[in-house]
């Protein structure tokens, strides 16, 4: 697959290669120099990025000592 590189160094990927890898627009990519060319991979969240977002609520020592068989 070929792409131009247009106005001031501009690359558009394309949709199917997007979509592929679940990039949305404004997602933030890593950009790599290797030996063999550049590199494009997708920038893991940072762990501020993900801070509450599994939206667990508060848990009672009474519960986890009942799920860990503990009474």
């Amino acid at each position: 697959m070929e792409i131009k590189i247009g106005d001031k160094g501009r690359i558009t990927l394309p949709h199917k290669i997007r979509a592929s890898l679940g990039i949305k627009e404004g997602d933030l990519l890593k950009v790599e120099i290797t030996s063999k060319g550049i590199l494009l991979k997708p920038k893991a969240p940072s762990s501020k990025e993900l801070w509450g977002i599994a939206k667990i609520g508060r848990v009672e020592i009474e519960e986890i000592e009942e799920a860990l068989g503990k009474e």
